[in-house]
């Protein structure tokens, strides 16, 4: 047997010869290198995620804002289900998004929370308990009204957020920005009045849902961006609080017979699909104000609302009216103003952050005598 292998490699190396054997060995030690690196990568990954910064990192690096409004647009506009007990299909949404978060968990998918002491949980149940009232009235306000009713509630939104802001964090915005936004305010508002339907009991579900909606928004923006949460990890911390909530408030706002309602294949299957959506929308949501800001993803609500309109006019011939095309064509170009203005605010935000090297006069003695010199120092322009 020794003498044959070693024949079968005399046969192996004269058919290869020298610059055969060369390029297999090259050949082995390229994948043994891309399989290192491959690995390494894998692993660097994994132990990114394992730390809340670092998954972080990861959700800003692949879902920057526009990324992450995109997502949120494309979802969004995919369809509603009908349902006559908005709570409890609320419920449904939440709890097949726990499910899916659980699974994630499970799979170490899901990126690591920030360290306890990071976040009050104070701030982590309010948190649940305001999303809520927020998504649970906003779809019991489209039961009772009319989606544009809905709409003009929804432009309240901005200027309650602002104020919040103000009033929580002293945050103020540009006069500039003001003017963008109540332009997009009127263009919308104009777009949609002629879809005002309501009565009194859903007029004031939509006036209670603005001020929970407004801190939702905020709350979710500022805890992502101040304390180094990714979307998924809070949803899986908030979703459990949400769920309880709801449960408190179905026997208020929904009407009794949920269990008598027709639960064939066709209904369910249409239910489970609009969780499943829900899901998709509230994770694109959060991210979207992960990357940005509570004002901004009002905007880009709005923005939705204005381009369902122009977009049905173009491609399904519907004829929302002169006046409600020029609005809503108007309130478009206001939201690429204030993108511009933000864009312009995030640019020079950038470059106060870059250091600036400013010559400092700084004198030494020559070999000569002479007191002649100027040495650089690199300052931050703050």
């Amino acid at each position: 047997m020794q003498i044959s292998s070693v024949g079968g490699m005399g046969l192996l190396d004269s058919l290869l010869g020298a610059e055969g054997r060369k390029s297999f060995k090259r050949k082995d030690s390229d994948a043994g290198e891309a399989g290192k690196a491959l690995e390494e990568l894998r692993g660097s990954l994994y132990n990114e995620l394992r730390t809340s910064e670092g998954a972080k990192r990861q959700q800003q690096r692949f879902c920057g804002p526009v990324v992450a409004m995109t997502f949120n647009f494309f979802v969004a506009v995919m369809g509603r289900v009908g349902f006559n007990f908005p709570i409890f299909l609320t419920l449904l949404h939440y709890a097949v998004s726990w499910l899916l978060l659980a699974i994630f968990r499970t799979l170490s998918w899901l990126p690591v929370s920030p360290p306890a002491k990071t976040t009050p949980s104070s701030s982590i149940f309010l948190l649940g308990a305001i999303m809520a009232f927020a998504s649970g009235l906003a779809n019991t306000s489209l039961k009772y009204n009319s989606v544009g009713f809905y709409q003009m509630a929804k432009i309240a939104v901005t200027p309650t957020i602002v104020l919040a802001e103000f009033v929580l964090f002293r945050k103020t915005i540009s006069f500039k920005k003001v003017l963008a936004l109540g332009a997009v305010s009127a263009g919308v508002a104009v777009a949609r009045v002629t879809d005002l339907q309501f009565n009194a009991f859903g007029a004031c579900i939509a006036l209670a849902w603005i001020v929970p909606s407004a801190i939702n928004k905020i709350l979710w923006s500022s805890l992502q961006q101040q304390a180094n949460w990714t979307a998924l990890a809070l949803m899986w911390k908030t979703t459990p609080i949400t769920i309880f909530f709801l449960l408190a408030l179905m026997p208020w706002l929904d009407p009794p017979g949920v269990l008598l309602f027709k639960w064939d294949i066709n209904n369910s299957c249409a239910i489970l699909s609009s969780a499943l959506l829900g899901f998709l929308l509230q994770w694109s949501g959060a991210l979207a104000l992960g990357a940005t800001s509570a004002t901004s993803h009002v905007v880009l609500g709005q923005f939705k609302t204005s381009v369902i309109l122009v977009g049905g006019y173009i491609l399904l011939d519907s004829d929302p009216g002169l006046v409600s095309l020029s609005s809503a064509v108007f309130a478009l170009a206001s939201m690429s103003v204030y993108t511009s203005l933000n864009l312009k605010e995030s640019k020079d935000g950038s470059n106060k952050q870059i250091p600036v090297q400013t010559p400092v006069s700084k004198t030494k003695t020559s070999e000569n005598g002479s007191e002649d010199s100027t040495v650089i120092k690199t300052t931050n322009d703050v």
